[in-house]
């Protein structure tokens, strides 16, 4: 059976018109080793990394549907963590661009992502409440910490001790031991959300912004520092020092939990707040690098700078006020040359924290991020909600430090949403229009070639001859721009109302425009003499007005140009003859008005879409509905025809684009890409190309391929889609020990890990009927009493004609690091008996110790009732142990001889070249110890 109709598949091509979306934070990144001159920005699934000295974009970091909602660079500046609207994260490297790592465990939208100072591992909150500890070069997740009760806001690593401080929606800050992965205090100070976090003075003070104009600060004691500086006495911990921890009652009367006395690492006071200017909630609190500055911003345009001084600082302040207040109280004691008075001078917060200036951008500011150059100057770069970037600098060591606009990055993107699109004639030139500007790009290398400013924006096309465009206005104006100046020709009043839509004649010497003053107008163009050179220009000029009783929605001409279409806001939809504007027939049936029609080639077909999410599709010669189709979830709102055929595309408010054929009312191909309802879209003369425009700021291309698509094939895709969506969202496996809603695993269940459970169960039954073929060859061969010859799996073959046991390992090595446990936790146990038996072989042979010992523990971690219960498993256990212990010995002696090689190397060199390699030369020795034990801490050992 041949193909009965073949359509061709349309593809997305490219993201364009979108400079950053709103939902992400703005990031410094470092490339070519250049800081501050480099932004990462969220562009709806795609991040952005913008030149801010050139404004222009160099590198795309692809992502796949989801959103993106969170960045953070790594602490060396080689890798950008992104967190997806969907709660996965993926590890990109900018060097490349590919995104090599990823993370599943979260089930809502990430918000916050940390580093911890080494780069080593990664925190993760998101809107599910939960935060995940990541580990980066094991590409695994290490620990889940439940506690919040609503959306994580911040998560922080403290530099020095091994713990984390989260803050959420639910009011509380929370404090995590994560030796032991527990939340040993949370402070419950603040009565509405906790929106911003941050560490300063040497992770001594912690400020937090909610949704008031105080920021408060708290002063943190470790205790084990107190416990030194009072008494040696290992009992005072358990008792707590009546000194220090009894004062949990702040001066304004908050309270702090603590899950029990003996856990209590350090003690949080408050020490008082400072005022924000801003009145309402605070969106962002971030402060820079060498923790000096600290910036917040509200909903407004402004950032509010506040400088933290140093010790040496505050103390030079503190011995100048003690001079002055000596001065004072000299003057007012009356003995004169007697001994100085008592003069005592009590230090203020406000003394400590100063504000040093604020940044007014020129609209919302969304999220920013500030970086310290080495001169002393401070860059903050703002990512606004008007699809912008502006980057200010100023420097705050000065007495009232200036900031300046030093560059933005505008040309990429219309400020406002893109409501009408139109190509040129040659199917090159795109043109955007939307509230304050019309935009020409090219189609091939997405440049934009011209901006030129206009009025509200709601139709738009290209004269014949692609020299001008004619742009229909909110306000009822028409609007001629000549493309090769940019220059406005001119401006006439062509409706009391909003012009709502605009068709050009077929002839090509005219158009119609229709408005909401209830009239439908015809235009010529005419070349009239322009005042300012001797040439002629283009101009229009009105014939004809039709006038009717309802509000005009849509117009359109048929092809041969002898009828006119109108929508009105009745619901119906009239026809005309253009000659003498009589009435021919009227199309009724739309429940809700036709926003969007359009006429086939021929001239046989008009297809309406209406606000009642319906298309129906008409023919023209009696106006009969041939077809209505339910074609989105909400209002369709752009509908068009694809030139020379009877293919129609269609673009509703439920974020996606549809392809429908009009002959045989099928629904052809849905695209999907954008996030929010869909303004418009335009079909190029040729039909290869789509350009469509979103609420989301993005302007999308879509290609026609030359792949053909069957329809039963795509609907099968679609279910399949369908299938592997809902296997994600089926109940996580249960594990022994937990009770229902808890999660002790950091992964999830997702379509991957079911099939790498799959591969795996498929590399077991292969090795159990491979062995059991091997098995019966040796019996002919015996029985036969000659070698006789083998066949070989083809699996096998592939692979290069490995051992059954062999190819189990290959399976193993090829699932993700990062879903390997979620992996083996939806295995059935009956294959568990025949892993842990290959587990022994391979450990004997000492191939990928490190990862077998990861699946073995695991499997026994999960199984272990079901393994100690086997009879039959006792030996293979017993085995396992003795490989095992003796194995990974030998593993961890070959890393530390490495590392005391390394060592060695590294003093060998430092010696040589008299200069400190490693280390910078002057940091003390007690700060080499320090990273010594942390990066051993990171080492994996599996002891």
């Amino acid at each position: 059976m041949g193909l009965t109709k073949q359509y061709l598949r349309y593809v997305a091509s490219a993201v364009f018109g979108v400079i950053g979306s709103q939902k992400g934070n703005i990031v410094f990144v470092t490339l070519r080793g250049e800081k501050g001159r480099y932004v990462a920005v969220p562009a709806c699934e795609h991040v952005f990394i913008w030149d801010l000295r050139k404004g222009e974009k160099i590198l795309i970091l692809q992502g796949l549907k989801q959103e993106v909602t969170c960045l953070c660079p790594s602490p060396d500046g080689l890798h950008l963590a992104v967190g997806y609207e969907d709660g996965s994260i993926r590890i990109f490297s900018l060097l490349s661009g590919e995104g090599n790592v990823t993370f599943n465990g979260h089930k809502a939208a990430i918000t916050t992502l940390k580093y911890d100072q080494l780069g080593g591992r990664l925190a993760s909150g998101s809107k599910d409440t939960d935060v995940i500890v990541w580990d980066v070069i094991n590409e695994s997740g290490l620990y889940r910490l439940k506690g919040h009760k609503d959306a994580i806001t911040q998560a922080l690593f403290l530099r020095e001790k091994n713990l984390l401080v989260t803050s959420g929606k639910d009011t509380m800050v929370k404090w995590w031991d994560l030796d032991t992965q527990h939340c040993f205090k949370t402070m419950v100070g603040h009565r509405t959300e906790v929106w911003g976090l941050v560490l300063v003075s040497e992770e001594k003070r912690l400020i937090t912004g909610a949704s008031d104009s105080e920021l408060r600060v708290w002063d943190i004691a470790y205790l084990q520092e107190i416990e030194d500086l009072e008494e040696p006495d290992p009992k005072k911990i358990k008792g707590s020092s009546p000194g220090v921890q009894d004062t949990l009652e702040a001066e304004d009367g908050t309270f702090e939990m603590d899950e029990a006395p003996e856990d209590r690492i350090l003690s949080c006071r408050k020490a008082g707040s400072i005022m924000r200017e801003g009145r309402d909630r605070v969106v962002n609190l971030a402060v820079e690098k060498t923790g000096r500055i600290l910036a917040c911003h509200g909903t407004d345009s402004v950032l509010e700078l506040f400088c933290i001084l140093s010790k040496e600082e505050i103390k030079k302040k503190m011995d100048k006020k003690m001079k002055k207040a000596r001065k004072k109280a000299k003057l007012h004691s009356c003995k004169g040359e007697e001994e100085d008075p008592e003069v005592n001078v009590e230090m203020s917060l406000q003394d400590e924290i100063q504000r040093v200036t604020n940044i007014k951008t020129s609209a919302k500011i969304k999220s920013f991020d500030l970086i310290h150059s080495p001169q002393g100057e401070l860059k903050a770069v703002f990512l606004l909600q008007n699809n912008l970037v502006e980057l200010y600098s100023l420097n705050p060591s000065l007495p009232t430090p200036q900031p300046v606009r030093t560059s933005r990055i505008t040309i990429g993107g219309h400020r406002s949403d893109v409501r009408t699109l139109s190509f040129s004639s040659d199917n090159i030139a795109v043109l955007s229009a939307a509230a304050d500007s019309i935009k020409i790009w090219n189609r091939s290398t997405l440049q934009c070639i011209r901006t030129m400013t206009c009025e509200y924006a709601l139709c738009s096309f290209f004269v014949p001859g692609d020299r001008q465009v004619v742009i229909g206005t909110k306000t009822g104006k028409l609007q001629l721009y000549d493309l090769a100046s940019g220059n406005l020709l001119e401006t006439i009043d062509a409706h009391d109302g909003a012009l709502w839509s605009m068709s050009l004649s077929p002839d090509q010497r005219g158009f119609v425009t229709g408005g909401a003053d209830k009239s439908v107008k015809f235009w010529d163009f005419e070349l009239v003499k322009d005042e300012n050179s001797t040439q002629k220009r283009l101009s229009v000029k009105q014939t004809r007005t039709l006038q009717l009783d309802e509000d005009v929605l849509c117009v359109s001409y048929s092809p041969n140009q002898k009828l006119l279409a109108v929508s009105l806001l009745d619901c119906t939809v009239k026809i005309f003859y253009v000659d003498t504007l009589k009435f021919f027939l009227s199309l009724y049936g739309h429940k809700l008005p036709v926003i969007c029609m359009d006429i086939s080639y021929d001239g046989a077909l008009i297809a309406t879409g209406s606000a009642d999410r319906n298309v129906k599709i008409w023919g023209l010669d009696f106006g009969d509905c041939h077809k209505s189709l339910f074609a989105h979830d909400d209002s369709v709102m752009y509908l068009q025809f694809v030139p020379k055929s009877h293919l129609f595309f269609t673009a509703g408010k439920d974020h996606k684009i549809k392809q429908w054929d009009a002959d045989k009312f099928e629904h052809i191909q849905t695209l999907e890409g954008h996030h929010q309802e869909i303004w418009c879209l335009a079909v190029s003369p040729s039909g290869d190309y789509v350009v469509s425009s979103s609420h989301d700021k993005s302007l999308r291309l879509w290609e026609r391929t030359r792949e053909p698509l069957i329809l039963e094939e795509e609907r099968e895709m679609e279910r399949e889609a369908e299938y592997e969506e809902s296997v994600a969202k089926e109940d996580q496996p249960a594990v022994p020990g937990e009770t229902q809603g808890d999660s002790y695993f950091t992964g999830k269940k997702t379509i991957e890990t079911v099939k790498a459970a799959e591969r795996i169960m498929e590399a077991i039954e292969l090795y159990r009927e491979e062995t059991a073929k091997m098995k019966e060859h040796k019996d002919i061969c015996k029985a036969a009493g000659k070698e006789v010859p083998l066949p070989t799996n083809p699996i096998l073959m592939a692979y290069g004609s490995i051992s059954p046991s062999a190819y189990v390992l290959e399976i193993f090595k090829g699932i993700r690091s990062s879903e390997l446990e979620e992996s083996l936790l939806v295995l059935p146990f009956s294959y568990v008996p025949d892993i842990l038996k290959l587990f022994n072989e391979f450990i004997q042979l000492g191939s990928d110790v490190e990862l077998i010992c990861r699946c073995l523990f695991f499997l026994l971690r999960i199984h272990f009732g079901q393994i100690t219960s086997n009879q039959m498993l006792v030996p293979v256990i017993e085995k396992l142990r003795e490989t095992t212990i003796s194995k990974v010995s030998q593993v961890r002696d070959v890393i530390g001889f490495n590392m005391a090689g390394l060592d060695y190397l590294k003093r060998e060199c430092e010696a040589k070249s008299e200069v400190m390699f490693f280390a910078d030369a002057t940091s003390h020795l007690e700060e080499k110890k320090r990273k010594r034990k942390k990066r051993e801490k990171l080492i994996l050992t599996l002891t």
